[in-house]
């Protein structure tokens, strides 16, 4: 078996995950609820602003870093959001996962 075929396997066997599966519903439930999805959206820019600021600086951006912990903690009481974000967290877990393994694997020539 090549390379090839195995990373092909590995992408059959991780749409067939019990992680992927979920995620993948939770997203499609999100998808029906616009103002849902719209306020994760609105999360996920926070987020992702307040962690750039962090790597840029070195330090907190205390009103950014607020705004996204009320934005998160708004949205994990609606059971849909909460799902959402469980599944994504496990998914992404798994990914994480799988690219250390092949990380390590190869990390003699990566040095």
């Amino acid at each position: 078996m090549n390379v090839y075929d195995t990373a092909n396997k590995l992408a059959s066997e991780i749409k067939q995950s019990e992680e992927y599966v979920n995620y993948k519903m939770a997203k499609e439930v999100l998808n029906l609820n616009k103002e849902l999805k719209e306020k994760i959206k609105e999360f996920d820019l926070a987020r992702y602003e307040a962690q750039i600021i962090a790597m840029q600086t070195g330090k907190n951006d205390e009103e950014k870093l607020k705004k996204a912990q009320d934005l998160y903690a708004e949205l994990i009481e609606n059971p849909d959001a909460k799902k959402y974000f469980e599944t994504e967290t496990k998914f992404n877990i798994i990914i994480a996962d799988v690219n250390k393994i092949i990380g390590e694997a190869i990390q003699d020539v990566l040095k």
